[in-house]
């Protein structure tokens, strides 16, 4: 399986899982160390790059539960220099995480690959059209609720049938828009109005939601579910981290979303080396 993107990029996922990289352009995100702003997360980027990242994921609007949106303006300021310092000196694949059509616009052109929309294209009207237009490859995520109130008491009557019923009806929008299907990427929304049973649930039965058509992503680095589970605050969470992104990846995970790349790029070659 591979998703082709621009100037001969591509992903790749004949090995280890993939490890994107969280760059966080902003002052707001829940983990501190994972937020730089300017040059700080230029050279954060090409740390991660050094470090194993196959992809590395900007995003200059929080999106923890809480979370307020910011304007295109604010989001672009905080964007397009670094990705356009970063896109000058390495090739690597570049993730944007927004929900505005106009910052994916201008964020395209100025060299990402790969838009990662925690609303599924869904958000913004504009959003699916720029992107099957563009050649994007696009992440699709699912979450119930809005940021700000998402986790205020979530709820599923049946959780895996639901989310199965939801991701084809994002990919059909999709290929629907022209969105190839080759540019498609799945996520599960762990934490998007979820409750730490309906993560678990979600962790347990990832092929029976998502399928094996499509690449699926998974992001639960630092997460309140470590936290719930273990009692330790997001500084304290990677050895949690690693167990759960090694159950995702055993579970059938193809890209995993991480603040500390290097443990992960080692997790990800040892589980490949036994066969996951």
């Amino acid at each position: 399986m591979t998703v082709t993107l621009f100037n001969d990029r591509s992903l790749d996922f004949s090995g280890p899982a993939l490890v994107m990289a969280v760059v966080n352009c902003n002052n707001d995100s829940f983990y501190a160390p994972s937020r730089a702003l300017l040059d700080d997360a230029v050279e954060k980027a090409f740390a991660a790059e050094r470090e194993g990242a196959s992809i590395v994921d900007f995003g200059a609007e929080s999106s923890r539960p809480g979370a307020a949106y910011i304007s295109a303006e604010e989001e672009l300021a905080r964007l397009l220099p670094v990705i356009e310092a970063f896109r000058k000196r390495s090739s690597l694949p570049v993730s944007v995480d927004t929900r505005k059509a106009v910052v994916a616009r201008a964020v395209l052109d100025a060299g990402a690959d790969i838009i990662n929309d925690i609303s599924a294209l869904l958000d913004d009207p504009a959003m699916t059209e720029v992107c099957a237009a563009r050649g994007a490859a696009v992440v699709l995520m699912h979450k119930k609720g809005e940021p700000l109130t998402m986790q205020e008491n979530p709820c599923y009557d049946n959780l895996v049938e639901e989310l199965r019923s939801w991701f084809k009806s994002a990919t059909d929008r999709a290929a629907g828009a022209g969105i190839t299907p080759g540019k498609i990427i799945l996520d599960p929304g762990i934490g998007f109005g979820k409750s730490l049973e309906d993560n678990l649930e979600i962790l347990r039965h990832l092929v029976e939601i998502l399928g094996k058509d499509y690449p699926v992503l998974v992001g639960l680095s630092r997460k309140s579910l470590i936290g719930e589970i273990t009692g330790r605050c997001p500084a304290e969470r990677l050895a949690g981290t690693l167990a759960a992104n090694a159950a995702a990846i055993i579970g059938g995970a193809d890209i995993i979303r991480v603040h500390d790349v290097k443990e992960h790029a080692d997790l990800a070659k040892v589980l490949f080396a036994l066969g996951y």
